[in-house]
């Protein structure tokens, strides 16, 4: 691993003593575990009555309101959630694709701002989540999916991270995820940090991401240019996956077109988010590695996933 991601590491670590990580405010399906969450679940703590639904179960209608009301209504329990974080860091090329972060030549290839802030913030997440007192693991989607380091283990200690996995064909993460899953644990929160670039429908990443899970996070990573390009005239393109090249006019027009393909992919992120209950949050490469100061993060803060100190 190089002196920047082991640079990266540490940063995310020193930038996480400001936080504590807390569950997230939208929970997925209701299971059972040791922490309470915010929504709906299997704990016996009571929240609230609801009309009755076919395929609601029985054993939670309140017959005593019932007979008062002659309404069916059916008791909500408060969800609890296991306390361990599962972050999935993808280790795909075209985390790497952007301008590398300046390093020293003796270390070998510099790494991208995009995969310094990936790296950086699953540091800074996972510290986060061990000051709260949370267990936690990390893992690199590739093929096969592996742990980063033992589970617990400092940020700045994980090995084996990598941005060079080809995901061809376009179905690969799905795939990945399908061949060998990592072995999350039940009813905890699984974090997805990515800059979501796929081809891949995004059903199919967050069904198993969610599988057995009580919270889903999804962060995009996009370095600038990912964001807003700039026009450049002609140019020649290489997919990081496949190592094709194309020849483009990057015009004011194609800039264009590409901002509107862009909003539209997140908005298919975001509505498949919404319909498993898993929160979304989009953030930028350069500013994260700027120093990695709090105000950077509120995106992150808002979302319930980390609080001042």
């Amino acid at each position: 691993m190089s002196s920047t991601y082991a640079e990266a590491l540490a940063a995310g670590e020193r930038a996480a003593q400001r936080y504590l990580l807390t569950v997230p405010r939208t929970l997925t399906a209701g299971l059972g575990g040791v922490r309470l969450g915010r929504r709906a679940g299997s704990s016996l703590e009571f929240q609230e009555y609801r009309d009755y639904h076919p395929g609601d179960d029985p054993r939670h209608l309140d017959w005593s309101a019932y007979g008062r009301s002659d309404r069916l209504v059916v008791k909500l329990f408060r969800e609890e959630v296991d306390p361990h974080v599962d972050l999935l860091v993808d280790g795909s090329r075209s985390m790497a694709s952007d301008e590398p972060v300046t390093a020293d030549a003796a270390a070998g290839p510099a790494p991208s701002v995009k995969a310094a802030a990936a790296a950086g913030l699953a540091a800074l997440l996972a510290a986060a989540a061990a000051r709260a007192g949370f267990s936690q693991s990390a893992w690199l989607l590739a093929a096969p999916c592996r742990a980063l380091g033992p589970a617990n283990a400092r940020p700045r200690t994980w090995d084996g991270l990598s941005f060079d996995f080809r995901a061809a064909p376009r179905a690969a993460f799905a795939s990945a995820l399908a061949r060998s899953p990592p072995p999350w644990r039940r009813r905890g929160v699984r974090v997805l940090l990515s800059d979501l670039l796929w081809d891949e429908e995004p059903r199919s990443i967050l069904a198993r991401l969610a599988r057995g899970a009580a919270a889903v996070v999804v962060v995009q990573v996009l370095s600038a240019d990912d964001a807003a390009p700039e026009p450049h005239g002609f140019v020649t393109l290489v997919d990081a996956e496949s190592g094709e090249t194309h020849d483009l006019l990057v015009d004011a027009a194609a800039v264009e077109r590409y901002a509107a393909a862009l909003a539209e992919h997140q908005r298919a992120w975001r509505e498949a988010c919404r319909e498993i209950g898993a929160v979304m949050a989009t953030v930028t490469a350069e500013r994260l590695v700027d120093g990695w100061p709090p105000e950077e993060l509120a995106e992150l803060v808002e979302l319930q996933v980390l609080e001042p100190r």
